[in-house]
């Protein structure tokens, strides 16, 4: 059954459904070992394809998942932004995330902090989440400092072993940041 797909714009950007326009450049920015240096592994054009069906779905589905970012003034493919509710099992189960991943041409000018900001906004405000936990890889400090910046707090007691990395793998320990909907209406206000 498909629902009501929520889609937003932010003064720069604009969350949407994947369009099969975003199938190449998903997989180049897939591909790029830089991009993919705390993500396991480089898929193939099959598995990226398999990736974004999966991620098409679960927006039809649920209205919501992880949207791909499309740059509004030239209209490119950026890479995504979104929610997500977890397969894995993880030690904080049942949850929602927060994740994102761009192509390296839009590093370093605030496009994952902004269209972060967007997907929680979406998550407190309209789908009434009382937590987003984001996690990443021990070493990812570049996801740990946008976690940061969107307001997020690293769990002190949350480092965790992911379950779908290999054990003795150098990315299975994990960093936890949660962000609570209180937390989120006392930085932006309460809209209710």
């Amino acid at each position: 059954m498909t629902t009501d797909i929520i889609e937003t714009d932010t003064p720069r950007l604009r969350l949407r459904q994947w369009r099969d326009s975003d199938l190449a450049p998903f997989f180049e920015l897939a591909g790029d070992p830089l991009v993919m240096e705390f993500l396991l592994p480089l898929p193939t054009r099959a598995d990226s394809d398999a990736a974004v069906a999966r991620t098409r779905s679960r927006i039809d589905e649920n209205g919501w998942g992880f949207w791909a970012v499309e740059h509004k003034e030239s209209g490119e493919f950026m890479g995504f932004t979104g929610l997500n509710s977890p397969m894995a099992e993880l030690p904080f189960s049942p949850c929602v995330e927060i994740g994102w991943r761009f192509a390296r041409k839009w590093w370093g000018h605030g496009y994952a902090s902004e269209a972060a900001r967007a997907a929680l906004q979406i998550g407190f405000e309209r789908l009434g989440l009382e937590e987003i936990v984001a996690f990443t890889a021990w070493n990812n400090t570049r996801s740990a400092a946008v976690m940061q910046r969107i307001g997020m707090t690293e769990d002190a007691d949350g480092a965790f072993d992911h379950p779908l990395v290999p054990e003795g793998h150098a990315l299975r320990r994990h960093r936890l940041y949660r962000l609570g909907r209180a937390a989120w209406r006392a930085a932006h206000g309460d809209s209710e």
